[in-house]
């Protein structure tokens, strides 16, 4: 039982470090004018982690809003 459940909690974190992974290769790809988009939109009074994906990539390209 215990082995069950350890190799399930694995799969879940590893599709979730998975998902991770796309979203963030998903934001480098997106053109300078859709990622400042992206960032305009999640840029609110609370930062959400899309915000500080988009805002990491913006520092890369040197973009600002």
């Amino acid at each position: 039982m215990l082995k069950t459940r350890i190799k399930r909690r694995t799969a879940v974190a590893e599709r979730a470090a998975g998902r991770l992974t796309d979203i963030q290769a998903s934001i480098v790809a997106l053109g300078d004018d859709d990622l400042l988009d992206l960032a305009d939109i999640f840029a609110r009074d609370t930062h959400t982690v899309l915000w500080e994906l988009a805002s990491a990539e913006m520092r890369k390209r040197n973009l600002s809003l």
